[in-house]
């Protein structure tokens, strides 16, 4: 296995400008934020096929937002939006947010592979299975991924990698990113079980001796997850046994499930754990390899695809020659903390959910809290993702920083929404005012921020007469009080066209 950074040694030209290890959720969203930006892409995944097994069974409020804004939600079959949910297992309602929702409920992540995989194919994103990563090596221009393949041993050359390559980071590891946190404490078994029909347990029931959940997946068939405390992680090879599962549930329950059957079988623990690095030269990480923790309300998958939505159009702008390197190092600055702040919380939830009755008082108070609507708004951004602000910059208007709220907008005589705007990935200027000047402050910059004059009665706009939107939904600049508008287009979509007229800058 190869590994570092040496001067001089990558020499031969790119294969692709950027090559993803991972064709996971976090992996497939890169892959088509990419080429939304026109940049080739190769994703290499060690897996010949697609996986047939779901951890996952949803994603957040803020993903389910990340998915409308490339157009992406209608491909999903059937996805149920509730804003009831739950914080460490004690209920609460996400519907204190304008707008806000536990997330998407009963969408298999192989559903959600396969949206996504048919839009960054779709888009000219190329998939190579059977391939998996042996070294890398990087220099100054250059970086060399080994693969072992169906051709046998070979190398591939990009100008950037990135690692979306789960939990066991490959790229991670051979790379020695610093990948610091808490080792498991506890033992979890996942299996969907076929012809038990037990009770519904959604959001998790403790019991005495640990914690047991369960969701109806289809007439016929149950998913299983069971925690018995006090049990250390076993070092495992393969997946657990489901009759090691069924004793567990019985235990825990008294309930027997031992003569259904097993369609998959996995287990999890409640490790936590994040890179000091989300990025080391030409090397960056995302998703699982970047942060591991408790599943806990489907932030895992979620928080994944919007390190892949942070990151794709930065590097599409870098990879294209309009922005220099340093638009990249705000990736790091900008999910690190998004990254710290779920493994605070997803342990929070831990101790809350899986603790023994020492945790009852606790409990006990945070459900008194949760009745406090400030409270329960704080619990239900953090878990949704609806409340990320990245910092961008000078300027006090009080949506800088945060994500573009979901509106209604009139663009003519045509109704639209915020969403819709952003489907192409490129950036928005969306004008609110009859004020000309924000419109020609942009004119150098038409080529990757359109231009939209629209009416919106939504409140959360009221007074504000025009927002520049980043390709990932993000508020860069907003009138008034929102800082220098040329310097917000400079800094977020790079060198004006200086084939175009160039307005003084303003601030509006």
């Amino acid at each position: 296995m190869t590994t570092g950074t040496r001067p001089g040694a990558v020499a031969a030209p790119p294969d692709a400008p950027v090559i993803v290890v991972g064709g996971g959720p976090t992996g497939l969203m890169l892959a088509g934020e990419l080429r939304l930006g026109g940049v080739e892409v190769i994703v290499l995944d060690k897996l010949t096929e697609p996986v047939t097994e779901s951890r996952g069974l949803g994603f957040t409020a803020r993903a389910t937002e990340v998915f409308d804004q490339r157009g992406l939600l209608d491909g999903f079959k059937n996805p149920e939006i509730s804003p009831k949910g739950h914080f460490g297992g004690i209920p609460m309602d996400y519907d204190v947010l304008p707008g806000g929702h536990f997330g998407v409920r009963n969408v298999e992540q192989t559903e959600t592979e396969g949206v996504l995989t048919r839009w960054a194919t779709g888009l000219g994103a190329t998939i190579r299975r059977g391939y998996e990563v042996t070294g890398v090596r990087q220099s100054e221009e250059l970086v060399a991924v080994e693969v072992s393949g169906p051709q046998g041993e070979e190398v591939l050359r990009c100008s950037y990698l990135v690692g979306a390559d789960g939990g066991r980071s490959t790229v991670r590891q051979v790379l020695g990113f610093d990948f610091q946190g808490h080792d498991a404490t506890c033992e979890m078994f996942l299996a969907d079980v076929v012809g038990v029909g037990i009770r519904p347990r959604f959001i998790g029931e403790r019991v005495r001796g640990g914690m047991v959940m369960a969701a109806r997946l289809s007439d016929d068939v149950d998913r299983v997850i069971v925690c018995e405390r006090g049990t250390a992680p076993a070092e495992r090879t393969g997946p657990p046994d489901f009759q090691e599962v069924a004793g567990t549930w019985r235990r825990l329950t008294g309930e027997d499930i031992g003569h259904g059957e097993a369609r998959w079988i996995s287990s999890f623990t409640d490790a936590s754990r994040l890179v000091t690095e989300y990025r080391r030269g030409r090397v960056f990480l995302a998703g699982d390899a970047a942060h591991i923790h408790l599943p806990a309300g489907g932030q895992g998958l979620s928080v994944g695809v919007q390190d892949a939505v942070n990151l794709g159009w930065k590097l599409a702008a870098v990879v294209s020659g309009h922005s220099d390197e340093s638009l990249l190092d705000t990736y790091h600055r900008e999910r690190h903390p998004v990254g710290e702040r779920v493994l605070t919380n997803t342990r929070a939830q831990g101790l809350l959910y899986l603790g023994d009755s020492e945790v009852e008082p606790l409990r006990a108070v945070v459900g008194e809290l949760l009745g406090n609507p400030g409270v329960a708004r704080h619990l239900a951004g953090m878990v949704s993702g609806l409340d990320i602000r990245y910092d961008i910059g000078s300027g006090e208007h009080p949506l800088l920083g945060l994500r573009m709220p979901p509106c209604e907008l009139l663009v003519g005589q045509d109704a639209t929404t915020t969403a819709r705007l952003l489907h192409p990935g490129r950036g928005v200027l969306l004008q609110l005012s009859d004020d000309p000047a924000p419109a020609a402050i942009a004119e150098p910059w038409v080529d990757r921020v359109a231009v939209v004059s629209a009416i919106c009665a939504d409140e959360r706009l009221t007074g504000t007469h025009a927002v520049l939107l980043r390709p990932d939904g993000h508020i860069a600049w907003a009138a008034p009080d929102g800082g220098d508008l040329a310097e917000a287009l400079g800094t977020w979509f790079g060198v004006a066209d200086r084939a175009r007229p160039t307005v003084p800058a303003a601030r509006r």
